[in-house]
């Protein structure tokens, strides 16, 4: 049996018993060495997720991303790629670009949490269902004010603002030709084609 029909049982049998993981026995995981660096995984909700392999596309997109946003924002935002953010005891995910409140230890003394986030920014190719319907709403459930989800594959780009625990309240997709502005950075303006390469 793969994972998918183990995993299709286990929804289909909610009353079956998992058991979660909270971030502590997470880390403990990788030091015990269960968990490798270069395993592509993230903690949500308590359980271990496997993430999507990255394609050329997509890391050319977050290296691109992390340069633009680096060389716009100055000093304004500390600008990180696929670093972990701290929502909760049971979530960790790592999401693709964040711009992050300015910290004089630059988050070394502890990740980041939703309300250091700016601005927090996915690329998605293959992963645009995971990216809209499990790391969005967490998100938005955990406050972060303002996700940008950056369709490769649709050539557009969602920005998704005002955050509540049913989601975010305003939510638009924008195509080549415009122009963007986080909502927490004023004057940092990014072009849309220039997002999408």
């Amino acid at each position: 049996m793969d994972g998918d029909q183990a995993t299709g049982l286990l929804e289909r049998n909610p009353w079956v018993t998992r058991r979660k993981f909270d971030v502590g026995e997470y880390y403990r995981l990788a030091e015990a060495g269960i968990l490798r660096e270069d395993d592509r995984v993230e903690l949500i909700e308590g359980e271990i997720v496997q993430m999507v392999p990255i394609g050329s596309g997509h890391s050319g997109a977050v290296a691109a991303l992390q340069y633009m946003f680096m060389q716009a924002a100055g000093g304004r935002a500390t600008v990180v790629g696929q670093h972990p953010l701290r929502l909760s005891d049971i979530s960790e995910p790592q999401p693709d670009v964040m711009l992050l409140k300015p910290r004089a230890d630059f988050y070394r003394t502890g990740h980041p949490t939703a309300a250091d986030v700016l601005l927090l920014i996915e690329v998605a190719q293959s992963s645009l269902r995971y990216d809209r319907g499990v790391k969005l709403p967490l998100y938005a459930r955990h406050g972060v004010p303002e996700v940008w989800i950056v369709d490769l594959t649709g050539r557009v780009v969602e920005v998704h603002r005002a955050p509540g625990a049913d989601g975010y309240a305003d939510s638009s997709s924008h195509a080549v030709g415009t122009t963007l502005e986080p909502a927490l950075l004023p004057g940092l303006r990014v072009a849309v084609a220039d997002i999408l390469g």
